[in-house]
């Protein structure tokens, strides 16, 4: 599928992106997203500001890491950007695999894009201007539209697209500091990112980065800019009653656990916040109902009874910690020497 794209604008966003250089890293796991994976990868070569390297990182499974070196592991005569495909080398799951990334990554901006999100061409050139123009940010997001398969549901809420890995209605509209990025589109200065030891969570990375990146440089390096997009496909399944619910208990019954490994760096009030506009969304609704439009009403129930599931969900997680039955974590962090060795290989590819 094809995408309208944005122009930038003439508020110079070209000029002041370009003293940065980034590495963008693609993380996959699965053959079955392998047509939304190859789109994602010829997002990342057509920008407009090219990457220094595009990192592709295989989630343990062999049959996907040998067909990527089959298509790409040759690079492209089309494009000047290095493409680097490497096995994960720890046992989790996505964190492990960015952890991977972090190892390889040689820019001072590290971009993470989902293996089933397509890139606009200007969007590594926005979240760099970011960089340049605020020079207290370590950590900044993009937008991420949602890239339906099947017609969304009229029933479900705007405030949980969170569910798909997308903007949901909360977030800001214009460049802002935010208690946390979507993971489908994100970025970070690499070596504050190997300073807090990387990712720390197997599921959770984002509300990870989020959290110990705010925890160690204040809330206002953490931002937020929609003007940076992407389009991240939903498939049939995520647009379901099964689905919605599952999401809304369990992740916020597994977040408990990464929360407490946080330290100081952990805490609720993002999902406070969430909360307190889900409730006011309500009283909207009940007020468009009774001019004759019940479904916003509709979503609005929907959104609560989704906030009700998570506040069960997160109920459960604090008995599971407090009985020591939280699920095993698997991506614990990158030890101090593994760091040292990362950013000494960084120091002098760049100073070579």
């Amino acid at each position: 599928m094809t995408f309208a794209t944005t122009q930038p604008e003439a508020s110079g966003v070209h000029n002041t992106a370009t003293a940065l250089r980034a590495d963008v890293v693609i993380c996959t796991y699965t053959l079955a997203r392998w047509e939304q994976f190859a789109r994602s990868v010829e997002s990342v070569l057509a920008q407009e500001v090219t990457p220094q390297q595009l990192i592709i990182v295989v989630d343990h499974n062999d049959e996907l890491l040998a067909r990527c070196r089959q298509e790409w592991g040759a690079g492209r005569s089309d494009s000047s950007v290095e493409i680097v495909i490497v096995a994960s080398q720890f046992p989790g799951r996505q964190g492990s695999s960015r952890n991977t990334a972090l190892l390889l990554a040689r820019a001072e901006i590290v971009s993470f894009l989902d293996d089933d999100a397509e890139a606009e061409p200007d969007w590594l050139e926005r979240l760099l201007a970011v960089y340049t123009t605020r020079p207290g940010a370590v950590a900044v997001g993009g937008r991420s539209r949602p890239n339906y398969a099947a017609p969304r549901p009229s029933w479900f809420p705007p405030d949980f697209d969170w569910v798909f890995g997308c903007h949901y209605q909360s977030l800001p509209d214009r460049l802002a500091p935010v208690r946390r990025l979507i993971g489908t589109s994100m970025s970070v200065r690499r070596d504050e990112m190997l300073a807090v030891g990387g990712f720390h969570a197997d599921d959770y990375d984002d509300m990870d980065l989020s959290h110990r990146i705010a925890h160690a440089h204040g809330p206002a390096a953490v931002l937020y800019e929609p003007r940076a997009e992407v389009h991240h496909y939903v498939p049939p399944d995520r647009m379901t009653w099964s689905y919605y619910w599952r999401r809304c208990f369990f992740v916020n019954r597994n977040k408990v656990g990464a929360f407490a490994d946080m330290g100081e760096g952990g805490n609720i009030r993002a999902e406070l916040r969430f909360g307190a506009g889900v409730l006011l969304t309500l009283i909207q609704a009940l007020l468009a109902a009774l001019i004759g439009r019940p479904k916003q009403l509709r979503q609005a129930l929907a959104a609560v009874l989704g906030l009700a599931l998570g506040g069960c969900g997160f109920v459960a997680g604090r008995v599971q910690l407090a009985r020591g039955r939280r699920p095993e974590v698997l991506t614990t962090g990158l030890s101090e020497a593994e760091t040292r060795s990362a950013r000494a290989a960084a120091s002098a590819i760049n100073n070579a």
